[in-house]
Protein backbone atom coordinates (compact mmCIF):
# COMPACT_ATOMS: atom_id res chain seq x y z
CA UNK A 1 0.00 0.00 0.00
CA UNK A 2 2.21 2.84 -0.90
CA UNK A 3 1.46 3.51 -4.52
CA UNK A 4 2.03 7.39 -4.56
CA UNK A 5 3.12 7.96 -1.05
CA UNK A 6 6.59 9.76 -0.02
CA UNK A 7 8.19 7.85 2.89
CA UNK A 8 10.37 10.69 3.22
CA UNK A 9 7.37 13.20 4.58
CA UNK A 10 5.81 10.25 6.31
CA UNK A 11 2.99 9.57 3.66
CA UNK A 12 1.56 6.43 4.02
CA UNK A 13 -1.49 4.82 1.41
CA UNK A 14 -4.57 2.99 1.79
CA UNK A 15 -6.53 1.51 -0.55
CA UNK A 16 -10.34 2.43 -0.80
CA UNK A 17 -13.05 0.96 -2.71
CA UNK A 18 -10.00 -0.13 -5.18
CA UNK A 19 -8.79 4.01 -5.06
CA UNK A 20 -5.28 4.72 -3.71
CA UNK A 21 -5.53 7.58 -1.42
CA UNK A 22 -2.11 9.25 0.37
CA UNK A 23 -2.19 9.81 3.95
CA UNK A 24 -0.31 12.33 4.65
CA UNK A 25 0.04 13.54 8.61
CA UNK A 26 0.08 17.65 8.17
CA UNK A 27 -0.44 19.83 10.62
CA UNK A 28 -4.07 20.44 9.97
CA UNK A 29 -4.41 17.02 9.55
CA UNK A 30 -2.92 16.79 12.83
CA UNK A 31 -5.21 19.47 14.83
CA UNK A 32 -8.19 18.37 13.01
CA UNK A 33 -7.42 14.52 14.24
CA UNK A 34 -6.69 16.20 17.81
CA UNK A 35 -9.66 18.07 18.10
CA UNK A 36 -11.48 15.02 17.47
CA UNK A 37 -10.20 12.18 19.15
CA UNK A 38 -7.81 13.56 21.54
CA UNK A 39 -4.17 14.31 22.52
CA UNK A 40 -1.98 13.18 19.64
CA UNK A 41 0.36 11.37 22.76
CA UNK A 42 -3.03 9.96 24.22
CA UNK A 43 -3.72 7.90 20.99
CA UNK A 44 -0.26 6.97 20.68
CA UNK A 45 0.02 5.39 23.67
CA UNK A 46 -3.37 3.92 23.52
CA UNK A 47 -1.74 2.23 20.03
CA UNK A 48 1.36 0.71 21.75
CA UNK A 49 -0.73 -0.55 24.38
CA UNK A 50 -3.11 -2.53 22.15
CA UNK A 51 -6.17 -0.11 22.80
CA UNK A 52 -6.64 1.60 19.76
CA UNK A 53 -10.00 1.52 18.41
CA UNK A 54 -10.93 1.24 15.19
CA UNK A 55 -13.05 4.45 15.07
CA UNK A 56 -9.76 6.39 15.87
CA UNK A 57 -8.05 4.17 13.29
CA UNK A 58 -10.75 5.17 10.88
CA UNK A 59 -10.69 9.13 12.36
CA UNK A 60 -6.68 9.19 12.37
CA UNK A 61 -6.98 8.05 8.61
CA UNK A 62 -9.73 10.42 7.39
CA UNK A 63 -8.03 13.50 8.97
CA UNK A 64 -5.03 12.58 6.84
CA UNK A 65 -6.37 11.60 3.63
CA UNK A 66 -4.40 14.02 0.74
CA UNK A 67 -6.46 15.52 -1.55
CA UNK A 68 -9.23 13.49 -0.04
CA UNK A 69 -12.08 12.73 -3.56
CA UNK A 70 -15.43 14.06 -3.00
CA UNK A 71 -16.89 10.84 -3.49
CA UNK A 72 -14.92 9.70 -0.43
CA UNK A 73 -16.59 8.89 3.12
CA UNK A 74 -16.24 8.26 6.12
CA UNK A 75 -17.76 5.24 5.95
CA UNK A 76 -15.61 3.57 3.21
CA UNK A 77 -12.71 4.71 5.07
CA UNK A 78 -14.14 1.97 7.88
CA UNK A 79 -14.78 -0.29 5.23
CA UNK A 80 -11.51 -0.26 4.00
CA UNK A 81 -10.22 -0.80 7.37
CA UNK A 82 -12.34 -3.78 8.28
CA UNK A 83 -11.34 -5.05 5.01
CA UNK A 84 -7.98 -4.61 5.16
CA UNK A 85 -7.95 -6.25 8.65
CA UNK A 86 -6.09 -4.88 11.29
CA UNK A 87 -2.76 -6.44 10.43
CA UNK A 88 -3.07 -5.27 7.07
CA UNK A 89 -3.54 -1.43 8.31
CA UNK A 90 -0.91 -1.80 10.75
CA UNK A 91 2.16 -0.70 8.72
CA UNK A 92 0.24 2.36 7.21
CA UNK A 93 -1.02 3.31 11.24
CA UNK A 94 2.66 2.81 12.58
CA UNK A 95 4.02 5.14 9.37
CA UNK A 96 1.27 7.92 10.68
CA UNK A 97 2.10 6.89 14.51
CA UNK A 98 5.83 7.32 13.98
CA UNK A 99 5.64 10.75 12.18
CA UNK A 100 3.62 12.28 14.64
CA UNK A 101 5.89 10.92 17.19
CA UNK A 102 9.23 12.02 15.09
CA UNK A 103 8.70 14.56 12.46
CA UNK A 104 10.53 15.19 9.66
Amino acid sequence: MSGGANAARGEAAIVVAGETLVLRPSFEALVATEEELGPLFALVERAAEGGLRLVEVAGLFWHCIKDRPEHCTRERIGAAVVEAGLAGMTPVLKTLLTQILQGR
